[in-house]
C-alpha cells in the first residue's frame, strides 16, 4: 500500500489544543493489562512513521488490572467509561475523541496497529467508513476459532448483505474507521457487541459509502478467556439484524404466506385438486385459510414495526412509507376493513340462505366448507386491518397535530428518500 498521501505533521504528546487532530486511534479496553501498553505504543509508531496529527485514545470499561495506568504511561489519553459494554465503551470513546477521523480497533493486540495507513488512506479518499477484511487480508494460526470463521462469520455477513444491501464481505471485524462527526450522528445506541452490527447497518441505511480494506488477524496477545461468548453474541447480533429490517422479518414472509394461502383457496374453491393421486381438499383449504390469515397479520405487523423505527429515529423514512403515510387516515383504515369484513359476512349470508333452502337440515360439509373458509379468512382479514388502523392512528397522532411538518412529509416525499444517500459529510443526517 502506498503512503505517500500521509503527510501531516505528528504530534508526539498525543492531544494539542492549539491545532485539530486529524486521527484518533481507538481502542476500548476491558482489563487489557498484557496487551494495552503494546498496543498504545504501536499506534504511537505509526502516527510517528506517517507524519500523522493524531492521539491514541484508550475508552476504559471498568478495569481493574491496571490497564489504564499502562496505557497512560505508554503514551495514550484515557478516558472512563462507566456503563458497561463493548459499544458503551466505543460510543463513550467517540464522544470524548479530537480527531476528525477515528480508527478503532480492540486492545488485545490481535490488530497490527502499526499498518493503518490502507484504513486511514481511504477515509482521505472520501469514504465515510472503511471496515478490515480479515478473511482477504490473512488470518494467522489460532487467531479465530473455527466455529467463527466458517460459520458465525459468513452467515452473518450473509444475513447483513441480504438484509440492507451492504456490500462487506467481514461485517464483523473490529478493525474500522470512520469520520467522527458523521458517526456521531448515526445515533448509535447498542450497548453490547451488537454495536458492530448496527454501525454497518445504519451506514448502509443512510446510504454511506463503505468501502473495505484488507487486513491480517494474529492471535491475541492476552491469556485470559475472551469477553466475546460465541452463543449468546452471536444472537444479539442476528436479532438486531433481524429487528432493523422488518421487510425480510415480516413484510415478504407475509406476502409469501398471503400469496400461498389465496393461491390454495382459489385452487380448491370448486373442488379437490388431485395430484399425482394426492388429493387436496377443504382440510387443506383450512390451513391455506390460516396460511393467508398470518400473513396478513405479518404484513400489517412489519408496517407498523417500520413506522416506529422511524418514529422513534432507528430507522430512515422510505419513499414507499413515506407514501402511505401521506394516503393512510384512520377512517380510510376502517373503511378498507369494513369492505373486507363485509365481503366474508356475505358469504357468510349465503352459507346461510343455503341452509334455510334445506330447511335447516344437514348440508354437504364438503360443499359449505368451501364457501365458509373464504368467510372467516375476509372477516379476520378485515377486524385486523381495522385494529391495526386504529394503532397506526395512534402511533401517527403527534406528526398529525403539527399541520406543517406533515404538509412537509407528504409534500416530497422524494426529498425524504434522496436524504439517505446524501453524503453523511454534507450535513446532519436525519432518520425520522
Amino acid at each position: 500500500m502506498a503512503t505517500g498521501h500521509l503527510q501531516h505533521q505528528v504530534d508526539h504528546r498525543m492531544a494539542h489544543p492549539a491545532s485539530p487532530l486529524e486521527l484518533t486511534i481507538l481502542m476500548p479496553c476491558l482489563d487489557e493489562a498484557e496487551t494495552v501498553a503494546t498496543c498504545v505504543r504501536k499506534a504511537r509508531q505509526f502516527l510517528e512513521r506517517y507524519g500523522v496529527r493524531g492521539e491514541v485514545l484508550v475508552a476504559d470499561n471498568g478495569s481493574s488490572d491496571g490497564s489504564p495506568q499502562l496505557a497512560s504511561a505508554a503514551g495514550a489519553r484515557v478516558v472512563r467509561v462507566a456503563e458497561k459494554g463493548y459499544g458503551s465503551a466505543l460510543m463513550g470513546g467517540i464522544r470524548a475523541a479530537a480527531g476528525r477521523f477515528i480508527i478503532m480497533a480492540d486492545a488485545d493486540d490481535s490488530y497490527d496497529f502499526a499498518r493503518l495507513d490502507g484504513l486511514l488512506e481511504t477515509l482521505r479518499a472520501g469514504a465515510a467508513l472503511v471496515v478490515g477484511n480479515r478473511f482477504r487480508g490473512g488470518i494467522k494460526a489460532g487467531a479465530m476459532p473455527w466455529l467463527h470463521r466458517v460459520i458465525g462469520n459468513p452467515v452473518l455477513s450473509f444475513a447483513g448483505r441480504l438484509l440492507f444491501s451492504a456490500d462487506i464481505s467481514d461485517f464483523h471485524c473490529g478493525l474500522r474507521g470512520f469520520d467522527r462527526v458523521a458517526m456521531l450522528q448515526l445515533g448509535l445506541a447498542s450497548p453490547g457487541m451488537e454495536f458492530a452490527s448496527e454501525m454497518i447497518v445504519k451506514a448502509a441505511l443512510a446510504g454511506w459509502r463503505i468501502s473495505e480494506v484488507p487486513i491480517v488477524l494474529g492471535p491475541a496477545g492476552r491469556s485470559r478467556r475472551p469477553h466475546l461468548r460465541t452463543w449468546r453474541d452471536g444472537w444479539r447480533h442476528l436479532r438486531f439484524l433481524l429487528m432493523m429490517s422488518p421487510r425480510w422479518l415480516m413484510l415478504y414472509p407475509g406476502a409469501a404466506l398471503i400469496a400461498l394461502g389465496a393461491a390454495g383457496e382459489l385452487a380448491i374453491l370448486h373442488g379437490p385438486v388431485i395430484i399425482h393421486g394426492v388429493g387436496f381438499d377443504i382440510h387443506t383449504m383450512l390451513y391455506a385459510g390460516a396460511a393467508a390469515v398470518l400473513g396478513f397479520q405479518l404484513v400489517l405487523f412489519s408496517l407498523v414495526a417500520r413506522t416506529v423505527g422511524v418514529l422513534k429515529n432507528l430507522l430512515p423514512m422510505t419513499r414507499s412509507l413515506s407514501r402511505f403515510l401521506c394516503v393512510f387516515t384512520l377512517e380510510r383504515g376502517i373503511a378498507t376493513g369494513l369492505v373486507l369484513c363485509a365481503s366474508g359476512l356475505a358469504l357468510a349470508i349465503y352459507s346461510v340462505e343455503a341452509w334455510a333452502h334445506a330447511k335447516l337440515g344437514a348440508l354437504d360439509p364438503l360443499t359449505m366448507m368451501r364457501v365458509a373458509i373464504p368467510s372467516v379468512t375476509f372477516m379476520l382479514a378485515g377486524a385486523e386491518t381495522m385494529f391495526a388502523s386504529f394503532l397506526l392512528g395512534f402511533i401517527d397522532v403527534a406528526p398529525r397535530h403539527s399541520s406543517g411538518a406533515h404538509a412537509s412529509q407528504c409534500a416530497a416525499p422524494g426529498d425524504q428518500a434522496s436524504a439517505l444517500s446524501a453524503s453523511p459529510l454534507s450535513g446532519p443526517m436525519n432518520f425520522s
